[in-house]
């Protein structure tokens, strides 16, 4: 089963995570309906959508596709 179709975030919500991935900010975000602490690494395209690598508490390395982000 393949997943939904990509939904580009706002221009601000990129550019936010962006920032913090270039100062390396913690940002409080909730992905998938959960909340979590993350510190943003990189924002890239790939395969037709945005993903986020970003670091949690417990110093994992994680990927999300930005679509499933809320701030």
């Amino acid at each position: 089963m393949s997943a939904p179709a990509y939904r580009p975030i706002a221009c601000a919500d990129h550019e936010r995570l962006e920032f913090a991935a270039l100062t390396r900010q913690w940002l409080d975000l909730t992905v998938d309906g959960t909340g979590v602490r993350l510190m943003p690494l990189d924002v890239y395209a790939r395969d037709g959508a945005e993903w986020l690598d970003a670091r949690d508490e417990a110093g994992e390395t994680r990927t999300i596709r930005l679509d499933r982000v809320s701030f």
